[in-house]
């Protein structure tokens, strides 16, 4: 089971962190992605981090603004986000899998927690 937290109000520009603790399991061993859903719209990759940390991949809008980490050893992933937009408001989710690879679809994620909500005012 996933828990993500850390979500909340922020003024565009400011930051946030947001983390992803692991219960009933760990997350070693699982590449872990962070997904994203705004309001009206369907939820949408951000990025994810390979089982041991080395390699991350994160889709256009956020790279070089937000970077992913994990530690295995507290069983949590982390999505630090800084220069927040309006456009980054949403909901987000921490999904896990054990495929390797980019894995960028949904469907590819067989674990996920419930969603911390992400409010960016202009």
């Amino acid at each position: 089971q996933l828990q993500a937290s850390g979500g909340g109000l922020v003024q565009a520009g400011g930051s946030l962190t947001l983390s992803c603790a692991a219960s009933g399991g760990t997350i070693s061993g699982h590449v872990m992605g962070w997904f994203r859903q705004a309001p009206g719209k369907e939820r949408e990759f951000v990025g994810r981090i390979t089982r041991n940390g080395a390699s991350t991949y994160y889709i256009d809008s956020v790279k070089g603004r937000f970077t992913i980490s994990r530690s295995n050893l507290k069983n949590s992933v982390y999505l630090q986000m800084n220069s927040l937009k309006p456009e980054d408001t949403a909901v987000y989710y921490c999904a896990a899998t054990t495929m390797v690879g980019l894995r960028v679809r949904e469907s590819e994620y067989y674990t996920w927690g419930q969603g911390t909500l992400v409010t960016v005012s202009s």
